[in-house]
């Protein structure tokens, strides 16, 4: 199965230009990381996960992605919205979604690893528009695909997401995938 990360890292783009500098510093669903700390991370895997569906490795090896806002380059506002394109293209070929890949020094099935760059697009457009307060949305099947995927994550917080938030069983798809990886829906950042 391969899906499309298209409409989801277009949305992701529109949110990140339009985070001014000031915004930079605000806390995030993400207790560690700033929007800044946070913006520099999507940049580390998105190239990570581009370079991941064509197979290849990262020069210097091939590590987590994590998040410091003084590393975000000059212009970022402009080269990760590209680059966010450029992952999107990456995963349209179907041979990304299959054999091994490697990401962030793990080594996944084509399949995880497409899925893994999918939802990290996804909750992490959620994080950001919390962040700056504004909408977020996502397509059903896109929010479908995810909940599948992080559904089968351990649910204890020992996985790769943090201890799941209860939410009721009618809660929106959105507001059960963000829950299932340790965020409240509820969060703001006022």
């Amino acid at each position: 199965m391969t899906t499309d990360l298209g409409p989801a890292t277009r949305r992701l783009a529109e949110l990140l230009v339009t985070v001014t500098d000031d915004q930079l510093t605000l806390p995030t669903p993400c207790p560690e990381y700033t929007l800044g700390d946070l913006i520099d991370h999507i940049n580390g895997l998105t190239l990570a996960f581009t370079v991941a569906a064509a197979k290849g490795t990262l020069p210097g090896g091939s590590q987590a992605p994590s998040g410091d806002a003084s590393r975000l380059p000059a212009g970022w506002r402009e080269s990760l919205p590209k680059g966010l394109a450029g992952l999107a293209e990456a995963w349209r070929k179907p041979d990304a979604w299959e054999g091994m890949a490697q990401a962030g020094g793990v080594d996944l099935p084509g399949q995880v690893a497409g899925l893994v760059a999918l939802n990290e697009v996804v909750v992490h457009g959620w994080d950001v528009a919390r962040s700056v307060a504004r909408p977020y949305e996502a397509a059903p099947e896109t929010v479908e695909a995810c909940l599948s995927f992080v559904s089968q994550a351990p649910g204890d917080g020992d996985g790769p997401f943090g201890k799941p938030v209860e939410v009721p069983a009618d809660a929106p798809p959105l507001d059960r995938l963000v829950a299932l990886t340790g965020r409240d829906p509820r969060w703001s950042a006022a």
